[in-house]
């Protein structure tokens, strides 16, 4: 085989565009870091390929691209989601302003290539499929190419991820991924279009050679696992949660883990246990809405098997707290839609809700339906002032509801579940139940600096200067030290949370009573559809 040429690659991770419940970037600051969450997926990508070649990386929501940084490189190669398409776009004109060739690829120029036709390369599907082939070209003189996966590959052959190239202190935490695929098929999701309904799972060893590595370049604390649902594949899982608890206590539980994971978790104790004690703290879950008509229609009926407040609250009472997601806007959602999500978040007690209008996503079996139906708004995703996800850019297609009455409902659930005492009390709620026996991790000096420097000015910030929050941080902090301080590290991160998510949902509700108040039906419909 002929010697791999020695290339310059620079890798750019593009900036998410305005504010996003996501990006708690207030936290962020509270806690001394940049950006919450380090770039894996191009880091994985700097893992496939050729060793030869000289890799950097620039994360653009936490530093500047310079223009000495794209002059540097042979190549520069970029891409991300739905909400980065137009810095994505923006890296790319960069490029091009110094003759410099650009690749893109990840989940949006997968799911709409068209929109990146004035990049020279893209790159389709999964990185482990193609970039080989990618690489050959390039080196071989190809100037253009598109490089679509066939197949979604074996993620058993994925390399470990060049952590290396992390600046590890610009971020809350740094992700890994154990498996990609979900076995359901909701219809607004693009996941089993992206990564296949049946899950793949890494090997134990292999997962465990990345935490390995990622240990070995000095981080410690929170690692966040990406899957698109963690227990998707429960029979290849529970062995390894098993090992990876040995490796934590063998290595003096270096870190903790969350990730994201369907809520039948709560129906199998065993894996409940085998999480907690292989320090799991929180995961992320779809709830999406309480009502069983819409859960129906978008095909998510495994919500509708059990209780969900109960779900819930078993998942507290196991010692990981949930995040959970909810969605505004299904065709088969009643007018009392507000009063009932609002009534669930706050009986299941779940501090941190991401609420967001329905969005049918490129190439979703949504998106295909709405088309149909001639309901679709076919013009590119647009991102409104300051909105980084679907929340006020959502409800890209003519509901059956009133859009005024879709969006009022909206905007009250965020005005009620974000108002100070309705979060700080989920809060003192959810620390009552969780059991957190089982946790434990064994930070570093510097981590233990940062978290009391970051505890400081939360106290000042919250505790003294905000009148309007000042009494429920006091009592939430007293209350959990009285009733379960072992829970008192995961409430004060819910509270850094609030000082982003407060300000940000306020933010929204004002915006939401400009939507509609312009309008009786507070935004039209395209004129496409209108006809």
């Amino acid at each position: 085989m002929p010697q791999a040429t020695c290339r310059k690659a620079l890798l750019v991770y593009p900036k998410f565009e305005g504010t996003s419940f996501w990006n708690y970037q207030a936290t962020c600051e509270l806690m001394g870091a940049r950006y919450s969450a380090a770039p894996l997926g191009l880091i994985t990508v700097a893992a496939l390929l050729p060793k030869s070649w000289d890799v950097r990386l620039v994360n653009r929501n936490t530093e500047e691209l310079r223009e000495e940084d794209l002059a540097w490189a042979d190549v520069i190669m970029t891409g991300g989601m739905l909400p980065q398409q137009p810095d994505t776009l923006r890296i790319v004109e960069m490029a091009h302003a110094l003759g410099q060739p650009v690749v893109v690829g990840g989940p949006d120029a997968t799911c709409s290539p068209e929109t990146y036709a004035a990049a020279d390369f893209l790159v389709l599907g999964e990185a482990e499929e193609i970039m080989a082939d990618f690489v050959a070209a390039f080196e071989g003189g190809a100037a253009k190419g598109t490089f679509t996966a066939t197949r979604f590959p074996d993620v058993t052959r994925s390399p470990v991820p060049r952590f290396d190239l992390l600046q590890l202190d610009h971020y809350l935490h740094v992700g890994v991924q154990y498996s990609r695929g979900c076995p359901f098929d909701c219809e607004f999701c693009n996941v089993i279009d992206l990564n296949g309904r049946v899950p793949r799972a890494k090997t134990t060893e292999q997962v465990l050679r990345e935490l390995d590595a990622l240990r070995a370049v000095g981080y410690r604390g929170h690692v966040d696992f990406v899957d698109d649902n963690l227990i998707g594949n429960r029979k290849a899982l529970k062995p390894f949660l098993r090992e990876l608890k040995r490796w934590l206590d063998e290595r003096g539980r270096p870190f903790e883990f969350s990730t994201e994971a369907s809520l039948d978790l709560a129906e199998d104790d065993e894996l409940l246990r085998l999480m907690r004690e292989a320090n799991f703290f929180a995961i992320f879950v779809g709830i999406e809405t309480p009502d069983a008509a819409s859960l129906i229609q978008a095909n998510k009926k495994h919500n509708t098997r059990s209780d969900i407040v109960e779900s819930v609250k078993r998942i507290h009472r196991a010692g990981i707290f949930v995040n959970a997601g909810f969605i505004v806007g299904f065709d088969a959602e009643p007018e009392t839609v507000a009063r009932e999500m609002v009534a669930c978040i706050e009986a299941a007690s779940i501090p941190v809700c991401m609420v967001g209008l329905l969005y049918a996503l490129p190439g979703t079996r949504l998106a295909r339906r709405l088309h149909a139906e001639g309901r679709l708004d076919e013009r590119p995703f647009q991102v409104l002032a300051g909105d980084a996800d679907q929340c006020t850019s959502g409800l890209n297609f003519t509901g059956r509801r009133p859009r005024a009455a879709v969006l009022s409902d909206y905007r009250e659930v965020l005005r009620k579940i974000y108002a100070p005492a309705a979060y700080f009390g989920r809060a003192r709620r959810a620390a009552r139940l969780l059991d957190r026996s089982a946790h434990s991790i064994r930070p570093p000096l510097r981590h233990v600096l940062r978290d009391l420097r970051g505890f400081g000015r939360m106290a000042w910030r919250m505790g003294v200067r905000d009148p309007e929050v000042r009494l429920e941080w006091w009592r939430t902090l007293v209350e959990t030290a009285l009733h379960n301080p072992s829970a008192i590290k995961i409430v004060m991160s819910f509270a850094a949370l609030y000082v982003h998510l407060g300000p940000y949902s306020t933010d929204l509700v004002e915006r939401l009573d400009g939507m509609i108040e312009r309008s009786p039906q507070a935004v039209e419909a395209p004129a496409a559809l209108a006809s």
